[in-house]
């Protein structure tokens, strides 16, 4: 919902810019100028700082894909950023992964010859 409001706000002040420098004013180029600006501070902002922090604070939607053959292990938010445990079994690897704001710092932990409790999708499919 927060995500929603985040959007609205934004199209509410691009249509003031252009309402009211091109409508208003007449000054059609700075207004389409200023509304292409905001559009893409607004854009930066939630894709870079704004998402996971709505989404584990307020609620939200979040989508994160898991590697082709890789299986999934657990999840946890350290700070604001999201670490996500997968498992490798043709190399049986476990990587940590984190996911943060805007894939941009991203850390990896990969522990070889991890042998999680014998975990198989077979072990799983009853739960």
């Amino acid at each position: 919902m927060i995500t929603y409001l985040y959007w609205f706000l934004l199209a509410a002040i691009i249509f003031a810019t252009l309402f009211g420098l091109g409508v208003y004013k007449g000054w059609w180029k700075a207004a389409v100028i200023l509304a292409l600006l905001f559009l893409l501070a607004g854009s930066l902002t939630y894709y870079f700082y704004f998402e996971q922090m709505f989404v584990k604070r307020w609620g939200g939607v979040m989508r994160v894909d898991i590697p082709a053959g890789h299986l999934h292990m657990q999840t946890t938010w350290k700070g604001d950023n999201l670490w996500i445990q997968n498992y490798n079994p043709e190399k049986n690897e476990c990587i940590f992964g984190e996911y943060s704001r805007g894939s941009v710092l991203e850390g990896r932990v990969i522990i070889k010859n991890c042998n999680p409790a014998m975990f198989t999708p077979e072990s799983n499919m009853g739960q």
